[in-house]
């Protein structure tokens, strides 16, 4: 009999053969590859995670990795960082998903933290800002791209389609807020998973057959003891700290706000950093003014050139709060404080909901109604990031949007003689580059920032 490698699925095993385990050593160094190499949004990363932990080091199988990704993308926050600590949990429990959740992150909040400060410093400089302009106008392609991706994934089906259009409409037009579209959405797939499975589209049976794990995995069942214990602890390590800042420093202290304000984002952000951004960039515009309708594009242009998820971006937004508000610090440490507020209250309920959830959705592999809500969930998604497009294509492409209501109804109404031809320009080409020439998204965004440092210092 041919032996394989000792994390081979394929590898012949024999009921009183030991499962071998991989050290924590080892994990901690693949995490921080996986970290450094994490570029390319949730997609790119989900797909790096899949290459090295299922295909290279075969430390867990291909269901096991679809069933942790599900639950994920059914969570608030970014499902690549939850997805890493969900593995890191099934491999060394919680110093194993801590390990990989802050492994994946702490590379592109540093490299993001670097660029808030060199944005606020040199962001003036006419060569500066054209790199910058650039860069946030090709995000434009960025989210038409992810628009795309994500709906050939999530619509298999007319309902699918029906739940995407009703959320693009109650969002964009309605004004429904973003967290009861997920709730609504939810409750439906939750529903039609019981009662009618393949309402969705495909894949609403029961669970496939799944073979032995190759390594050692936990597989301890889930205990409301053990439950109540994990929420509290984790609960105070995500809540005290926010009710510490508002205590000491009052509710209209930025500080204060940023913690609560990103602790709400943390809760209602299903379907990753693209689904939220609305939200975001309405509250942080419009309500606490922290930054410019154009500033939000640049950020997240930032966020997709550093490693780790995209809902980095909430980083720069932090910083520039801290930095413009009224703190009486100096204004490079006021914005170090703001994001560093807003890294913790945006990943540690990420770790909140693994520990807590993981064992009991381990024991629910291949619940159908639990694979219904998510399809429905992705679904809307699909809307959401929809009206985000249109949001700032609007914002991007027009200096002048003004709005018209009709009853319920409100539609944004751009002056068409604040077309920026320079912004439209580097849309469409890069648009071209992402969608029918298939390049990378690193060389489109610099090209896109090339481009707009050369129309920049041109006009």
């Amino acid at each position: 009999m041919t032996s394989s490698a000792p994390g081979d699925p394929a590898r012949p095993t024999r009921p009183d053969e030991p499962v071998p385990s991989v050290s924590f050593r080892e994990a901690l160094g693949v995490w921080a590859k996986i970290g450094v190499l994490s570029f390319g949004g949730p997609a790119g990363q989900i797909a790096l995670m899949h290459r090295i932990l299922v295909d290279e080091k075969r430390w867990i199988g291909e269901l096991r990795f679809l069933h942790a990704l599900n639950y994920c993308m059914l969570l608030p926050g970014p499902e690549a960082t939850q997805l890493a600590t969900y593995v890191g949990w099934l491999l060394h429990g919680v110093k194993g998903g801590l390990a990989a959740g802050l492994l994946f992150v702490m590379p592109g909040v540093l490299v993001l933290l670097a660029l808030s400060i060199a944005y606020v410093a040199l962001g003036e400089v006419p060569l500066v800002a054209g790199l910058l302009f650039g860069l946030k106008t090709a995000v434009l392609a960025v989210v038409a791209e992810a628009l795309v991706r994500v709906a050939k994934r999530a619509l298999k089906s007319r309902t699918a389609y029906g739940i995407a259009i009703a959320a693009f409409v109650a969002i964009a037009f309605l004004s429904v807020p973003f967290p009861l579209i997920i709730a609504a959405a939810a409750a439906f797939g939750f529903l039609a998973g019981r009662l009618a499975p393949t309402l969705l589209g495909p894949g609403g049976g029961g669970a496939a057959a799944e073979p032995a794990d190759a390594v050692a995995l936990r597989s301890e069942p889930p205990s409301w003891s053990h439950a109540i214990g994990t929420g509290l602890v984790w609960g105070a390590v995500w809540l005290v700290p926010v009710a510490a800042l508002v205590v000491l420093l009052g509710w209209s202290h930025v500080f204060a706000q940023e913690a609560v304000f990103f602790s709400k984002t943390a809760v209602v952000s299903f379907g990753g950093a693209y689904a939220v951004l609305a939200y975001v960039a309405q509250q942080a515009v419009e309500v606490h003014r922290w930054l410019a309708p154009g500033e939000m594009l640049t950020g997240l242009g930032l966020a997709e050139t550093t490693p780790g998820p995209l809902i980095l971006v909430l980083v720069f937004v932090g910083f520039l709060g801290g930095f413009r508000g009224e703190t009486g610090l100096d204004p490079y440490l006021a914005g170090t404080i703001g994001a560093a507020i807003t890294v913790w209250v945006t990943f540690a309920p990420c770790f909140l909901w693994i520990f807590l959830g993981a064992p009991w959705i381990e024991a629910l592999r291949g619940n159908r109604a639990l694979n219904g809500a998510l399809s429905a969930i992705t679904a809307a998604v699909v809307g959401v990031i929809a009206n985000l497009a249109v949001w700032f294509a609007v914002h991007v492409l027009f200096a002048e949007v003004g709005e018209a209501r009709l009853g319920p109804v409100a539609l944004p109404v751009p002056e068409l003689s604040s077309f920026d031809w320079r912004a439209g320009l580097i849309a469409a080409a890069a648009g071209l580059m992402l969608l029918r020439l298939h390049v990378g998204m690193i060389p489109t965004l610099a090209a896109a920032a090339a481009a707009g440092a050369a129309l920049t210092l041109a006009t």
